[in-house]
């Protein structure tokens, strides 16, 4: 304990931690029968905090180009060590991460949390909703099989159906005129650099955002008195559950990885 003492006393003395903990000390979470969507903002984000730790170490090994992606992806799984189940909790939790940032949007419509002074957290909310959506669709194409390679041809032909923009979009999106190893290199590019770096910046924002102007509350428990209204410290009760939602989400990761693991299929 006195080791631990005095690394953050250590700590303390450059970084001056004891304001923010008396910061952290001074935030309420409002209890009410709606409470738990307030979860699903943080399992979004331990979905994002998965998604890069593995995306790191399958770029040890992926190679994004058209003669050498699928073969990677078998060396992944057939090969490393462990391989199989980083890519499959890679899998995963991209599509849990999908879901869980659905069901917190959709959470904060339905209970007008995106109302005045929140409007600008909504916005950075949505768009890193469809950036999401763009890690998916540019994901899909890398293991450069005869299912990936399909999907983004379907994917970009409804693309290229919008009206005006569609047809740029199309070539953009392809890097050509067709599905090719150019379009491979051209998402893995969005995949791994472009859609990361924004996210990021809107990800530190949306955070920002959220720690300035506390948790919303509904129109009803808004409306109540002062006296009737419970809250929780964020530093009490909060954390825990916190911490119990995260570990129910990694076991659901796990207990996929292990019996649903993905296949390889066949070459593009």
């Amino acid at each position: 304990m006195n080791i631990i003492k005095n690394i953050y006393k250590w700590i303390d003395e450059r970084v001056n931690l004891e304001d923010l903990v008396k910061f952290l000390g001074k935030k309420y979470v409002p209890v009410h029968r709606n409470s738990i969507w307030y979860y699903f903002g943080g399992v979004s984000l331990f979905f994002f905090i998965i998604q890069v730790i593995t995306g790191i170490l399958l770029l040890f090994y992926y190679k994004g180009s058209a003669d050498l992606a699928f073969e990677s992806i078998h060396f992944i799984m057939s090969k490393v060590q462990f391989g199989w189940l980083i890519r499959s909790i890679h899998t995963w939790a991209a599509n849990l991460f999908i879901l869980a940032c659905f069901i917190h949007m959709f959470s904060v419509y339905f209970e007008k949390s995106y109302r005045k002074p929140r409007e600008m957290t909504w916005v950075t909310g949505m768009l890193m909703f469809f950036l999401a959506l763009g890690f998916g669709f540019s994901g899909y194409l890398l293991p450069w099989n005869e299912l990936a390679f399909f999907a983004t041809k379907v994917g970009t032909d409804i693309a290229g159906a919008v009206p005006l923009i569609g047809e740029p979009l199309k070539i953009f999106l392809r890097g050509g005129e067709e599905v090719t190893g150019a379009t491979l290199s051209r998402l893995f590019g969005f995949h791994v650099a472009l859609l990361p770096g924004i996210f990021t910046v809107l990800l530190a924002i949306h955070l920002l955002l959220v720690q300035r102007q506390g948790m919303s509350e509904p129109l009803k428990f808004e409306a109540l008195k002062e006296s009737e209204k419970k809250n929780d410290a964020f530093l009490s009760k909060f954390p825990i559950t916190r911490l119990t939602s995260l570990v129910i989400n990694f076991e659901c990761i796990g207990n996929s990885c292990s019996f649903f693991s993905f296949r390889i299929r066949k070459k593009s």
